[in-house]
């Protein structure tokens, strides 16, 4: 099942990391919904995030919850949405997007482009206010 997200894991794809522990890594998407927009991923193999055990899936919410709040201070928005679709890569994944309207999280919208030098400057404010 081997996925552009083990990929990332692995090192063989770059990534704009925020963090990273022995479970879970999260770092911005390389296709925005907006300025800040993060996947938060497990480091394990698992397609669809229902599959995970009780105590996995607990665990992941805590660390998307942590990268959330350093968002939110790094980005300015009224909140930090969370979706998770599972249908785009076959790797459990969750999505936070600094928000200010619903719509903010309609993934029919058109993606925002940064320069690699915004990607780079966003993710080194967000992991600074881990």
């Amino acid at each position: 099942m081997s996925s552009i997200f083990k990929k990332i894991i692995d090192g063989e794809i770059p990534c704009f990391k925020i963090h990273e522990n022995e479970r879970f890594l999260s770092f911005l998407d390389v296709n925005p919904l907006k300025k800040g927009h993060i996947l938060v991923i497990p480091k394990s193999e698992i397609d669809y995030i229902f599959d995970m055990d009780a105590e996995l899936l607990s665990e992941f919410h805590l660390y998307a919850q942590k990268i959330a709040i350093a968002l939110k201070k790094s980005i300015e928005c009224q909140k930090v949405g969370l979706a998770v679709i599972g249908l785009e890569v076959p790797h459990a994944h969750i999505h936070l997007v600094p928000i200010e309207h619903v719509d903010d999280m309609n993934f029919s919208n058109k993606r925002i482009q940064l320069s690699k030098e915004e990607f780079i400057s966003i993710a080194q404010l967000i992991s600074s206010n881990l």
